[in-house]
């Protein structure tokens, strides 16, 4: 190898996901295991790690457990950028670590119903989940997932009522009795 070849440009892991994470307007929440698929979620990036609140009128969030996937996508392209692992805890409502995020919590949240008595209400009907790296990243931008990450629909009792299509005769049937009424 030439001495004077630059070195291979290399990501600082920590680095992207805490900008990515910040910048990023909502982010994908799983629980480890087998849980439900993937839950996107607002948040606050705040003091090296993820705030998340659900519960009540608030958006709805699985119970985490105590370690959950965070999947993060690119300001730019809105792309999947990383997915981390996240130690996952319930912030206890009064606790220091409360008082400290859900003013941040409270100025990004977007069209709140009751405005100012929001955090009362998020103290009576919400949960706090704080989300932090464990170091643990399972997909970077140098190294993407290869998977689908599809998820199968829900089962479902409903159907679309459509014509059938020419090929099949549906619609020539039609218009031969609409003929066949005005002969008459």
């Amino acid at each position: 190898m030439d001495a004077d070849a630059p070195e291979p440009r290399t990501r600082d892991i920590a680095t992207v996901l805490d900008e990515a994470t910040k910048k990023s307007g909502l982010i994908w929440v799983r629980p480890t295991g087998h849980g439900p698929h993937a839950q996107a979620v607002w948040h606050v990036w705040q003091d090296g790690a993820a705030w998340v609140l659900g519960g009540g009128i608030e958006q709805p969030v699985p119970d985490l457990g105590s370690r959950a996937y965070v999947t993060v996508r690119s300001k730019d392209k809105g792309s999947r950028l990383l997915t981390w692992v996240a130690d996952a805890s319930r912030v206890e409502v009064g606790s220091e670590e409360w008082d400290s995020v859900v003013p941040t919590l409270q100025a990004k949240r977007l069209n709140s119903p009751d405005g100012d008595e929001a955090p009362q209400r998020w103290a009576r009907e919400c949960t706090l989940w704080r989300l932090t790296p464990t170091g643990e990243v399972t997909e970077t931008p140098d190294q993407p997932s290869t998977n689908s990450h599809a998820v199968v629909p829900p089962p479902s009792a409903a159907r679309s009522h459509v014509p059938r299509p020419l090929h099949l005769r549906g619609r020539p049937a039609r218009r031969g009795r609409a003929r066949d009424n005005k002969e008459n």
